[in-house]
């Protein structure tokens, strides 16, 4: 996450307000230990995920409130989901919404609408429709946070390239040559 992003987010008072008592749980500090997408843990996924749901909802007089906790846990299931789990039956991506739910139940007292945006935050590869526009609009938050932490490896990786990394230099002079 880019430095200037996270003192927007960290300097957000009522967003931190709405989220203080969730992110000071032990259990959800714990989010910190596994990687989501690529070098971003689970977490920060959660976190900026749970901010974009703050702001949308905040613009659109939703209820910013419910939406912004729901995402701060939509993805509290505390294992490394690319290792096989002998007692976790089904594929991650269709159960771990269910084990975000019932581990942010454990800990925290929910509302039914955060609930709902937990259980169903992985519509559409699950078949559980979200009930509310703040379910949806976690469910697009989602998607848009795990293509961009995705995105910025492989950006990384071809750019980081030496080859790669100078052929914009290289294609530039060339542009220049051809304008004379």
């Amino acid at each position: 996450m880019k430095e200037s992003f996270k003192k927007t987010i960290d300097n957000n008072v009522e967003f931190q307000s709405i989220i203080q008592e969730l992110i000071s749980n032990e259990t959800v500090q714990e989010m910190k230990k596994y990687r989501q997408h690529y070098n971003t843990s689970c977490f920060e996924h959660c976190y900026v995920a749970a901010y974009f749901c703050y702001s949308i909802c905040k613009k659109y007089n939703l209820d910013y409130i419910s939406a912004t906790r729901a995402a701060m846990l939509h993805d509290l299931f505390l294992y490394d989901w690319r290792v096989r789990q002998p007692d976790r039956k089904g594929l991650h991506a269709f159960t771990h919404g269910k084990t975000a739910c019932d581990n942010a139940c454990k800990l925290f007292d929910l509302n039914s609408k955060e609930k709902d945006i937990i259980l169903k935050h992985m519509w559409p590869v699950t078949i559980g429709i979200p009930k509310s526009i703040e379910g949806f609009i976690l469910t697009f938050v989602d998607k848009y946070c795990a293509l961009s932490e995705s995105f910025d490896v492989f950006k990384s990786k071809i750019f980081g390239k030496r080859s790669l990394r100078y052929a914009h230099i290289v294609l530039s002079l060339l542009i220049l040559k051809i304008k004379k």
